[in-house]
């Protein structure tokens, strides 16, 4: 992948914007289609947060997505797709209902009303204002990662959590790339050091190349968690150029899941919402069965690289009694 920029964006057609709130401690991270993609997802934590997720079943009926949304705001950070279909609507995107058009913007949002940000933001939530900012703010090429967007209120049982992204290349071509909000009640590094459970899937120190601890005790595994308040989630999604049905893209979040379980340590927790999206723009086709095999084995991969590059690329909330970021940690 000549061009590559290990982002979401290395996928031809899709654009990816944030609204970013540092004194509220939260955020927004939208993924915007150029034209309407095969999506689905999947839902492995206990306790979820999501708007038209049921849609993506691979039984209902609507098959294709204009944008994707992920939020920090917890049921709060819900409003945000309402001003992404607002962005949508104006501009003639969605879904042909008779006359009328309808955008379909399936979310997810993590819980971070607890991280020391400034919650008091009256009567309305601010996050139908800043769902409409991150979709104005879409575009293609770089964007920003770690403290940013849905991943700017996000932490973890050790050290703040981020957004993360990353992108793989199969060996027929087809392109795949995630981009994941980190908020985990477990940890994505081993023990209390700087190691990162997903060292094995690690590109070109894309999270500090240091690899896994040189022995593993038996305290690395033991359960770390935030505590007693509910203040987890992760969320992401992965993407591919590929040709897929619905089904396809069903398992391939799937897959990408089995990415967080190698990631964070533990996942899908019964506090945790853990949901995963998946889409597909469907550039290039799949010629063998083998070709899907290995887009759901590099979704697993990508998804993982893509949530420690989260963490590594946090810096810590300007708020007091934040929690520290993995550089102010380890440096």
């Amino acid at each position: 992948m000549t061009d590559r920029l290990n982002l979401l964006t290395d996928i031809e057609g899709v654009s990816v914007g944030h609204a970013t709130d540092l004194a509220l401690g939260s955020g927004v991270t939208v993924v915007v289609f150029d034209e309407p993609a095969i999506a689905s997802g999947s839902v492995l934590g206990g306790a979820p947060g999501g708007r038209d997720t049921a849609l993506l079943d691979p039984a209902m009926t609507v098959d294709k997505v204009d944008a994707l949304v992920l939020s920090g705001g917890s049921a709060f950070g819900l409003d945000a797709a309402g001003g992404v279909q607002a962005g949508l609507r104006a501009i003639g995107r969605g879904l042909e209902v008779g006359s009328t058009k309808v955008p379909i913007v399936p979310q997810a949002i993590l819980m971070d009303l607890l991280n020391g940000g400034n919650k008091d933001w009256g009567l309305y939530s601010p996050y139908r204002e800043m769902g409409y900012e991150a979709f104005r703010a879409a575009s293609k090429g770089e964007f920003a990662l770690g403290t940013v967007g849905a991943g700017t209120g996000a932490t973890t049982a050790t050290v703040k959590g981020g957004l993360g992204s990353a992108s793989a290349l199969s060996s027929r071509g087809h392109r795949i790339a995630a981009l994941v909000a980190v908020n985990a009640l477990g940890s994505a590094t081993v023990g209390d050091g700087p190691h990162f459970w997903a060292a094995p899937f690690e590109e070109h120190a894309e999270f500090g190349g240091l690899g896994l601890p040189a022995a593993f005790t038996a305290g690395d595994t033991s359960l770390r968690l935030k505590g007693v308040n509910l203040k987890a989630t992760t969320i992401g999604l992965v993407v591919t150029d590929a040709r897929l049905t619905k089904a396809q893209a069903h398992r391939l979040s799937i897959m990408a899941q089995d990415g967080l379980a190698r990631a964070v340590l533990p996942a899908h927790l019964p506090a945790d919402g853990d949901t995963v999206f998946a889409a597909a723009t469907g550039k290039t086709a799949l010629d063998d069965p083998m070709d899907f095999m290995e887009l759901c084995h590099l979704a697993t991969l990508t998804f993982a690289r893509a949530a420690a590059r989260g963490v590594y690329e946090a810096t810590t909330l300007p708020v007091a009694g934040a929690q520290a970021c993995w550089r102010d940690r380890h440096g």
